[in-house]
């Protein structure tokens, strides 16, 4: 099963038997299998016609949408999945402590140790080995945790240790200082910012596949808006699958620094149009 991108501004998705169609201005038609497709994701200006909105919602498959610059508004989806005793067993598990901080202890420990790996992955030399240190050191404590917020408190000193270790490896046309977010301060924050939004939304779809709500998590806080269980499970493929998309397209000189604009009044550093669509 696989998930439909579609940036091109202008574009047409519609239905044609048993295919999903999507018209370019240029007038190219590209056809997908109705069977092979779990979700789309639309970026900007493009169209869904009134008889591909029914087919998604009938077919379950939920569209997501991006502004151009890759901000998120919201989603189209059907109820099909909901199943109310799985939410009742949803919300038990979520007020059960010991539950939730079992949960989170591997959450964290896996979240740790793909940031080790991808480091690894990508170290020449011997230039990450002291935050790789600590953040073994980090995941060790993990075990010995006794509340979910002592878990997340040794999370964030991993994390930290591990954005130090990334800015060793991300070469100096790209070079940054940190995660920074809302709005993203450099060119390789703000590719890891739309990757994680994109993961966060891919992840949110699979919880509602299942009969979940995205709303109740275990580690991270319910607050209003936020879907909680898909940050939940989303923190141990940050590192694997964004963080390792952003450095591979740096390394490999598949994006330039050029492809990035400035927004003089927020600060905030965005991906051009050519960026998005190779980032994407």
């Amino acid at each position: 099963m696989a998930t439909l991108y579609v940036n091109e501004s202008g574009s047409v998705i519609g239905v044609d038997g048993g295919y999903y169609v999507v018209k370019q201005k240029n007038d190219l038609l590209r056809k997908i299998p109705k069977e092979t497709l779990e979700a789309i994701t639309l970026f900007g200006n493009v169209h869904l016609t009134e008889p591909c909105v029914q087919e998604c919602l009938r077919r379950g498959i939920a569209v997501n949408y991006f502004s151009a610059n890759g901000a998120y508004f919201g989603r189209l989806t059907s109820t099909r999945h909901i199943k109310a005793e799985r939410l009742r067993m949803q919300v038990h598990f979520s007020e059960n402590e010991e539950l939730c901080l079992q949960f989170a202890k591997k959450i964290v420990a896996a979240k740790i140790h793909n940031q080790m790996v991808v480091c690894r992955r990508y170290q020449r030399k011997q230039e990450a080995e002291y935050f790789l240190h600590k953040m073994k050191l980090a995941e060790n404590k993990i075990a010995q945790c006794q509340s979910r917020e002592e878990v997340m408190g040794y999370e964030g000193i991993a994390a930290r240790e591990y954005f130090k270790a990334l800015a060793q490896l991300v070469q100096p046309a790209f070079r940054f200082n940190g995660r920074t977010r809302m709005p993203p301060k450099d060119a390789f924050n703000s590719m890891l910012s739309l990757g994680y939004t994109m993961l966060l939304y891919e992840i949110y779809g699979e919880v509602e596949n299942r009969g979940l709500t995205p709303y109740i998590g275990v580690l991270h806080k319910n607050q209003e808006g936020h879907p909680a269980l898909a940050s939940d499970l989303m923190e141990e493929w940050r590192s694997v699958i964004v963080d390792s998309v952003v450095l591979s397209l740096v390394q490999g000189n598949e994006v330039a620094i050029s492809q990035f604009v400035k927004d003089e009044e927020t600060g905030g550093v965005f991906l051009t149009k050519e960026a998005m669509k190779i980032f994407v």
